[in-house]
């Protein structure tokens, strides 16, 4: 795992260097509202094109291990506005009661928690992490206003607390973005994430948010980074 994390973070840094040269712009004049215009393209194409897969996930975790299927969790929004972001549940019911009991497994510093071969994780549930299937349910807060496509790692609020990272909020957090592609959870340092991040809202604009795309679809189907 320290191997691959090293190798996530190289992967980082040679991409923020991209960056620099490829898309360097000023964010305040990025069009905000083609960007959200492109969202709701983008996301009502893809709920129309995955509304099987979203069938036989439905039907998977109700098979496996009951209901409920959907799992919501508060999160900050642009300008710190709270929202419940949907996931497709992965974890045993009450899996957040549980959360102590397996700190010793967190593989993260900071605020945020990841376990390698989390016990609370479901079979199915494995298997929607491995192919970010769980994400999908998020498209329906990219149509309602509450997501991007592409943006900042949607964070909790403690999370925000505990960082004092506000000026991450200047934007809507996203489906997918810098981190995502970089690694996901192979980067178990907080302040990289919170690094890609700041480097997302800095260069912003709608190539940067193409290219994030295109590499999203490469790294779920390589499953980088998922657990």
């Amino acid at each position: 795992m320290a191997t691959e994390a090293k190798t996530a973070a190289r992967s980082m840094a040679e991409q923020v260097n991209y960056y620099d040269a490829a898309f360097v712009s000023n964010p305040a004049n990025f069009d905000y509202s083609g960007k959200r215009v492109f969202d709701l393209c983008f996301s009502s194409l893809l709920l129309i094109v995955a509304v099987p897969v979203f069938l036989i996930c439905a039907a998977a975790i109700l098979l496996g291990t009951g209901g409920p299927v959907f799992l919501s969790q508060e999160r900050m929004g642009r300008g710190g506005r709270r929202f419940k972001m949907y996931k497709f549940r992965t974890m045993v019911r009450n899996a957040h009661l549980m959360r102590d009991q397996f700190l010793h497994l967190n593989v993260m510093s900071g605020p945020f928690f990841k376990a390698v071969n989390d016990p609370r994780v479901t079979p199915v549930g494995r298997v929607l992490r491995r192919f970010s299937l769980d994400e999908l349910p998020q498209l329906i807060n990219v149509l309602k206003g509450d997501m991007s496509i592409v943006g900042p790692r949607p964070m909790l609020p403690e999370e925000v607390r505990a960082l004092q990272c506000k000026d991450v909020l200047v934007v809507r957090p996203g489906l997918t973005g810098l981190w995502q592609v970089s690694g996901r959870s192979l980067i178990t340092d907080f302040n990289h994430k919170l690094a890609l991040d700041r480097k997302y809202i800095e260069l912003s604009n709608f190539k940067q948010d193409l290219w994030i795309l295109l590499k999203t679809f490469r790294a779920v189907f390589r499953a980088t980074g998922a657990f």
